[in-house]
């Protein structure tokens, strides 16, 4: 390391998990400053956000850790030490990532992260804009041009149904589809502050999605849709999906379902169903790994150039328990619109 770094540092993490409203779900705690090996960089952290993956992690279960779990996947902040084997930044880059679900998390003041799944902020946005990003971008680009396999050249003009599209990951994708694939975009939004908010970002349609939205969607000419993104309940809408995806079409969700799905339903039309999850590359290391770091950059420079825009949408300060179990609340309750984010230590 070529810079003095303290020994310990703040962070947020939890022995127990326990519903949200207990004041022990989420606690103040200080640990040892990890040290960056191989690929990692060390990240002296600066803001990060808060996702449903967070939520669904902290959630009650019996299981008791021996040490302090880290949660957070999402973060802005300064390479202040890196590992032996790092070529792609060096000391005093500033980087924004999403991480890895099976390491250590980003509510902490410094987090090793493997470079090959960082990406450089975008040099426009502050620190708090960018860290809206990195979860919600990588899932966006993976859904919609790996997953759905969408072509900017071939599938201009095409019509993306995206459901539950007010969220983090919709508000990036709503983007991307429309401003760099050319598609036309129907989103789904239940109330009438989120249906707003998808319009503001692009979409073409906006339906409700507790409500019967084939019908609606069929009553302004169009029988079938070429691809859905489904990042609200799975189960519930697969009839849904079922009926609206033409022949030969593609739905992918990033929502495990809470009941069986049928995918005979999609037989007939010889329609694909595939899973978007964004740490399968960290997860698995796949050779693949450095795709991440190229999907951030890409989105940075798109932020830069301002084809797209943060998703940002409440900012809560500073990082500490109180104010993440605030920011997990409100995800748990359903209504999010956008990302939250907290900054500064």
């Amino acid at each position: 390391m070529s810079q003095s770094l303290p020994e310990t540092m703040k962070a947020v993490g939890l022995k127990t998990y326990l519903p949200i409203a207990d004041e022990n779900s989420l606690l103040d705690i200080t640990l040892p400053v990890p040290k960056p090996q191989g690929r990692d960089l060390l990240v002296k952290i600066t803001a990060v956000s808060v996702n449903p993956v967070d939520t669904k992690v902290r959630s009650p279960k019996s299981k008791v850790e021996e040490n302090y779990r880290v949660l957070g996947w999402d973060a802005v902040g300064k390479v202040v030490a890196v590992g032996d084997d790092v070529e792609l930044f060096q000391i005093g880059d500033e980087v924004y990532y999403a991480g890895d679900i099976t390491c250590p998390g980003s509510n902490s003041e410094f987090q090793v992260v493997d470079e090959r799944i960082a990406g450089n902020k975008p040099k426009s946005l502050s620190d708090v804009e960018a860290a809206a990003l990195p979860l919600t971008g990588i899932t966006a680009a993976e859904g919609l041009f790996e997953r759905l396999e969408i072509s900017e050249e071939k599938s201009k003009g095409k019509v993306l149904l995206i459901i539950g599209a007010a969220g983090g990951v919709g508000s990036i994708a709503i983007q991307l589809a429309k401003q760099i694939a050319g598609l036309k975009v129907i989103a789904t939004a239940s109330r009438p502050e989120s249906a707003d908010w998808c319009r503001s970002l692009g979409a073409d349609l906006v339906v409700n999605h507790q409500q019967d939205f084939t019908k609606e969607i069929r009553s302004q000419g169009m029988q079938f849709v070429d691809y859905i993104f489904c990042l609200n309940t799975t189960a519930a809408h697969w009839s849904a999906m079922a009926d609206l995806i033409i022949p030969q079409g593609k739905i992918c969700s990033i929502v495990e379902p809470e009941a069986n799905i049928d995918l005979n339903l999609l037989k007939s039309k010889s329609a694909s169903f595939t899973w978007e999850f964004m740490f399968t590359r960290s997860m698995y290391k796949t050779c693949d790994m450095i795709e991440q770091h190229k999907i951030l950059n890409r989105i940075a420079d798109l932020i830069d150039r301002q084809q797209i825009k943060t998703s940002l949408n409440k900012v809560l300060s500073p990082i500490n328990a109180a104010n993440l179990r605030l920011a997990h609340a409100e995800i748990e309750a359903g209504a999010t619109i956008g990302k939250i984010v907290l900054s500064d230590w």
